[in-house]
């Protein structure tokens, strides 16, 4: 028996030291949830119709450039963010439209002849919905992007609502909270364009259209026009970009050549390639430079250029910075706004983490007093047991780097209840046997052989409902599931292998025959 008790209590220790080992030192090793640690929350709304548009002007775009390729001339005009209209197909050229239309929009689009050589294409039920959690799904990897190149620790980003077009984002420790809100729902839809005519004002630059902005090119404003103005300047470009943001590589902060922030971009294989034609056939026009619809800078074309180029601007350091990091995460599908909006302050997490370790040990205080008052010095044994739950649990969420949350202290707080429960029932079950004439040794080894069943059927039931509630819960719910699921593990070793273990040494302490305090 003196054998088997030494490495039991061997294994208690190595456990024991690993879990302190994982914690130390707490404010290093453990991470707080936003609730605990301070920061921001925010719930997002997606405008997923922007995407839905921006799909149907693309498609109208790409369909009227090819027709024009066919030398079939028509009008495209979008009439909602799932729709657009084609006017002007001549009779002639009836039979070419359908084919060309059919091959490029038939997989997201159903064709409506109108007659006089209009036709109306609707976007499939069955694409909406998809385009609309594509949109979503995007955005919550853009926003995830740019959450971690902020340098926050442990952020949350995931869906949230019952209308699949919300997005949840926590920032735990965040202060800076206007950069943050700035960065996370920048659009940066970064576009390089051929520039037609400008800078001028507006009635310039559209009088040789008859005052209106012909179909394929776009009225752009300068950084120093102000946005929905009608007067300042602006340029005529070419509505189909050269490149997107969508072919960057990556961005970095950089200087100019007389020596103000900028920020310098690469290329990927395919953008470079299409850069380089663009670049090669047009030496000596404008390359507009827009970012979110305004003109940054339009430099000349004095050669080719293939997979680096350069955005400058007034910018200050920190807003070169800024943008450097939203081009490499990518633009955002849709803008976004902002639904929900809570500041939680640090002193306010310093108060519940203190409240939190109160009512937890004024919880282990009185369960410990009532233990020992009605199970006599065995009181003790579970008193130790429950103390090495807590601290294995902490040892568990550490290690794993589950994030601690106010929920999550009151799973801390349920998992001394359980530790209590476990030993009520092993610590009867041995009455019983004692009741029985037995001796202590064989009543102490009955009573845990035949609680054991019980005890892990009890858990087992528990850990189903924990992995449900952390599967289809929110971050609140989530972090007590966490602290649940962890809690009941390291609780049916505790109650079960330690406290067994503890009653053995107690008992090897002892001549045969000797009572039991319980």
């Amino acid at each position: 028996m003196y054998k088997n008790l030494r490495w039991k209590l061997l294994v208690v220790l190595a456990v024991t030291a690993l879990a302190v080992w994982s914690f130390s030192p707490p404010s290093q090793k453990i991470k707080l949830g936003l609730d605990l640690k301070g920061g921001l929350h925010l719930v997002l709304g997606v405008q997923t119709d922007d995407a839905l548009k921006l799909e149907t002007d693309t498609t109208a775009a790409q369909l009227q450039s090819a027709l024009k390729d066919e030398s079939v001339t028509v009008t495209t005009k979008t009439i909602d963010p799932t729709s657009f209209e084609v006017d002007g197909v001549p009779a002639a050229s009836d039979q070419a439209f359908r084919t060309l239309a059919d091959s490029q929009t038939s997989g997201s689009y159903d064709r409506d002849a109108r007659g006089g050589g209009a036709y109306v294409f609707k976007m499939k039920p069955n694409i909406v919905v998809q385009r609309r959690a594509e949109t979503v799904t995007q955005a919550i990897q853009t926003i995830e992007r740019r959450v971690n190149e902020l340098g926050v620790s442990e952020p949350v980003v995931m869906p949230y609502g019952a209308r699949n077009d919300q997005i949840i984002v926590q920032l735990p420790g965040m202060s800076d909270v206007a950069r943050a809100k700035e960065i996370i729902g920048k659009t940066a839809v970064l576009e390089l364009k051929l520039v037609q005519a400008g800078p001028a004002d507006r009635a310039t630059l559209l009088a040789p259209y008859g005052g209106q902005v012909p179909a394929d090119m776009d009225l752009v404003p300068d950084t120093s026009t102000a946005p929905g103005s009608t007067t300042g300047s602006f340029y005529l470009l070419q509505h189909v970009p050269v490149i997107t943001g969508r072919d960057l590589r990556s961005a970095r902060t950089t200087t100019d050549q007389y020596n103000a922030p900028a920020v310098s971009f690469t290329l990927n294989s395919d953008g470079a390639a299409r850069f380089g034609r663009a670049t090669a056939s047009n030496i000596g026009r404008g390359l507009a430079i827009v970012l979110d619809n305004q003109v940054m800078s339009a430099p000349r074309i004095d050669g080719a250029i293939t997979t680096d180029g350069q955005i400058t601007g007034r910018f200050t350091q920190q807003e070169a910075s800024d943008l450097s990091l939203v081009l490499r995460s990518g633009s955002l599908p849709a803008s976004l706004t902002y639904e929900e909006q809570q500041e939680v302050g640090p002193s306010l997490g310093a108060d519940s983490i203190r409240a939190g370790i109160l009512a937890s040990l004024i919880g282990l205080a009185l369960v410990t007093a009532f233990m020992l008052t009605y199970y006599k010095l065995s009181g003790l044994n579970a008193f130790v047991s429950i103390a090495l739950n807590l601290v294995i649990l902490l040892g568990f969420m550490s290690y794993l780097g589950a994030v601690m949350t106010l929920p999550g202290i009151a799973g801390f707080i349920l998992t001394i209840g359980m530790g209590v429960d476990s030993n009520v029932l092993i610590f009867e079950r041995i009455r019983e046997e004692l009741e029985t004439n037995k001796g202590a040794r064989q009543a102490i080894a009955a009573g845990f052989d035949r609680v054991f069943i019980t005890i892990v059927d009890t858990h087992v039931s528990s850990l189903i409902a924990a992995g449900f509630l952390f599967q289809f819960g929110t971050g609140p719910i989530r972090g007590f599931a966490t602290t649940l699921f962890f809690g009941l593990i390291s609780n049916v070793f505790t109650s079960v292998f330690v406290s067994r273990a503890l009653f053995e040494l107690e008992l090897s302490k002892r001549r045969a025959g000797a009572a039991v305090s319980i």
